[in-house]
């Protein structure tokens, strides 16, 4: 790579950025592709680039040398088009839809953050067309600007918006070759040059030519246009793009980004746990663990891979999951004898055990619990922890001399999965039954705990707790010799929860400024930040500071002294606020002359003064006067949107004011009448939006689900209809728009 170093903006600091951790430097240098990759001042926005960072020969554009912009179109019909063209070049949707002659109507529209992440593994403002690279699935198509070939070098973004890769035309068409992209190109017409002809696509050798070093921008002047928050904290570039009422889903993306809970990886739903997340399930893992065994459950480990006449055995579970399983077919460069699955759960890998250990009504109940991955490689949008295609969970699976024993199990287990909601996770949940429709696959019955998210007023399933019959004891021969000497099938549960759960809480809680976590899982429940100052430096405090610390620790709370000495007090704040550490201790010269503290909490920015005597009943009081408060405004908020509706007309309606509905029921096996409440609430729903907005483009997820039957049933007044049949009813039912 080459030395850039002399073309440091002068907004930047003074230590020279390591790009050898790049994933597209990496891939240039593995090439043996010339660059020139150099730090500059963050800029989002064309408008931004050619301000802040001037490259030779003058113009808007620099003549010989151009910036990027960079455009990400999604159409439900046409797919993905990434856009990368001259900065001064128009981009016209109707127009580019003409040059792509793509057929029948189209509707181009900005893809969300989500999209630019989940396919081009970037976020918004640091795309470039070096970024194809990074789609795995090679369902984005790239459009290059023509004028690229008649410049000396082309500058876009490695996929950071504080830096450029500058390459020769010739280079970035040999980049893009090596890593299987065939771009098209096109000719955008320059600002207040008439409209385009459109051009055949082409594949033609770029233009060649030594490459330049553009001069150190002098006095670059400062990007225009930004808002209050990103002025404010421009120096920490913490603020959030999003806001979590105007752009839900990329707010989501911001929050779990920006406080370092997620990266992402390049196989398509499929994301790395950073610490931050992975000590909250570690947090819940300790305390489940605990609860598990009181109930007599033991951790176990089974393999992950399973046999095809395994896992065919069972015929309504293999269907319920076909779809989504992967298969392993090679060994190195050779074939293997037989496919072999990639658990998508465990049924079918851990019952030939049970079979072979369970021989008498003394082997019995035998309760097992595992803390492991699986693989399900779904083809509906990923989100990180909602939907991905491979994620964490707990699964148990018993066996019991009879269908009461495990019932039990199975409402004890779905017990502990509504505590882990609302006792660690501050999220209140709803128990009940799956319909017939929506239950476990080849199970017997399915329970449930639904959580509800406010803002976007979705519903999501939490986690699941199965009967399952004797249906797979039948399949693998689990039986056993009762008292009387006769042979029996064992009755099986079997339940789970995964790392959903911190998608929950974050949907739940975090706000405009980041993560807002409950204490009890909470990574670092406290953290103490010294006020220093040129009157005051950290040497000052730092004796105090450790005695903070010290009493803390003292009685277990999970708590860390920021002495780094890099950032201001100011940056420390708005770090750990994003990341949501409930309580924040500040200690200044005024604090350690009165012996007191600042204690500044994260849910509703409370802040008081503390003496140092009464610290550690003061912060173990707020962190539990905090986790019940959590919990009590979510919940508060989800009875808001908790409706009852007896008449169809007032469904869709309630709907849209982003409602639970709870209605009568015909109950059963009436599974059609579910897909006609699916379907008709999608239809109205549509009609009532219109063709555009998010009609448009989210036609499936405006339809209304069954969520449960709640274990806690309203009182049904006798002659009761149900609400799509018009049949009499027999129980409430819950529906809501779904994750």
């Amino acid at each position: 790579m080459e030395d850039f170093s002399d073309m440091k903006s002068s907004a930047e600091a003074a230590v020279a950025m390591d790009f050898s951790s790049n994933p597209i430097i990496q891939r240039l240098d593995a090439l043996s592709i010339p660059h020139a990759t150099y730090s500059h001042a963050p800029s989002t926005t064309a408008e931004e680039l050619v301000a802040n960072v001037p490259l030779p020969g003058g113009g808007p554009d620099g003549g010989s040398e151009t910036h990027t912009k960079n455009l990400l179109f999604k159409d439900k019909k046409h797919g993905l088009i990434l856009v990368s063209a001259c900065t001064d070049a128009e981009v016209d949707t109707k127009e580019l839809a003409k040059m792509l002659k793509l057929e029948g109507k189209a509707n181009l529209r900005l893809a969300d953050e989500a999209t630019l992440l989940e396919k081009l593994g970037c976020t918004r403002g640091c795309v470039g067309p070096l970024s194809a690279m990074n789609n795995a699935d090679k369902d984005v198509r790239l459009v290059l600007d023509e004028a690229f070939l008649t410049k000396d070098r082309v500058h876009s973004h490695p996929m950071r918006n504080d830096a450029s890769t500058a390459l020769a035309p010739s280079d970035m068409m040999k980049f893009l070759k090596e890593v299987g992209v065939e771009p098209v190109l096109l000719s955008f017409p320059k600002r207040g040059d008439a409209p385009p002809i459109p051009s055949t696509p082409a594949h033609q050798p770029p233009h060649k030519s030594k490459p330049t070093i553009p001069p150190k921008p002098k006095d670059a002047p400062k990007a225009a246009n930004k808002d209050k928050k990103q002025t404010k904290k421009g120096e920490t570039q913490l603020a959030l793009k999003w806001s979590k009422s105007e752009n839900f889903a990329m707010w989501y993306t911001d929050v779990i980004v920006l406080s370092e809970m997620i990266s992402y990886y390049d196989i398509s739903g499929c994301y790395i746990l950073r610490p931050w997340s992975y000590k909250i399930w570690e947090l819940i893992q300790d305390w489940f663990n605990v609860q598990i065994r009181k109930l007599g459950v033991e951790n176990s480990y089974f393999p992950m891979f399973v046999s095809r006449d395994r896992l065919e055995k069972e015929k309504d579970h293999v269907e319920g999951f076909a779809p989504e399983v992967a298969w392993v077919t090679k060994s190195g460069d050779g074939d293997l004898a037989a496919p072999i699955a990639v658990r998508p759960t465990s049924e079918t890998i851990m019952y030939p055990a049970f079979a072979d250990w369970i021989r008498s009504h003394r082997d019995l109940p035998l309760k097992l619990n595992q803390w492991s991955n699986v693989v399900r490689w779904e083809f509906k949008d990923p989100t990180p922890f909602l939907r991905t295609r491979e994620f964490l969970w707990q699964e148990g699976h018993t066996a019991h001399a009879s269908f009461d024993d495990a019932n039990v199990m199975v409402r004890q287990a779905l017990d502990l999965y509504r505590r882990v909601y609302e006792e660690l996770l501050a999220v209140p949940v709803i128990p009940g039954y799956k319909t017939e429709k929506e239950k476990f696959a080849g199970g017997h019955t399915t329970t449930t705990v639904e959580a509800y998210i406010p803002v976007s007023g979705r519903a999501i399933q939490g986690a699941t707790s199965h009967h399952l019959g004797q249906n797979f004891a039948r399949m693998f021969d689990i039986n056993y010799q009762d008292e009387r000497g006769e042979t029996q099938l064992a009755w099986q549960t079997s339940w789970g929860l995964t790392t959903r759960t911190i998608g929950v809480m974050v949907m739940v809680h975090g706000d405009d400024t980041g993560l807002v976590l409950p204490p009890r899982v909470a990574p670092l429940q406290v953290v103490i930040v010294p006020i220093v100052s040129k009157h005051c430096p950290l040497s000052t405090l730092s004796s105090y500071c450790d005695e903070v610390l010290k009493v803390l620790e003292g009685r277990d709370v999970r708590c860390k002294l920021d002495d780094r000495d890099i950032y201001n007090p100011g940056w420390k704040y708005a770090h750990w606020e994003q990341k949501g550490v409930p309580i924040r201790v500040e200690v200044g010269p005024r604090d350690l002359e009165n012996r007191q503290v600042r204690m500044v909490v994260r849910f509703g920015g409370e802040k008081v003064d503390v003496n140092f005597d009464d610290l550690a009943g003061s912060v173990l009081g707020k962190l539990d006067e905090v986790q019940g408060n959590m919990l009590a405004r979510a919940r508060e908020f989800r009875d808001d949107h908790l409706v009852r509706v007896t008449e169809w007309k007032d469904f869709v309606p309630n709907l849209e004011l982003h409602n639970l509905v709870l209605t009568p029921w015909c109950g059963g096996t009436h599974t059609d009448w579910e897909e006609w409440v699916k379907d008709k609430s999608r239809e109205e729903s549509l009609t009532s939006r219109g063709e555009d907005g998010e009609a448009a483009t989210a036609a499936t997820s405006v339809a209304a689900k069954t969520l449960c039957i709640p274990f806690e049933q309203p009182e049904l007044e006798e002659g009761t209809k149900c609400i799509a049949s018009g049949l009499p009813a027999t129980c409430w039912i819950l529906w809501g728009r779904s994750y």
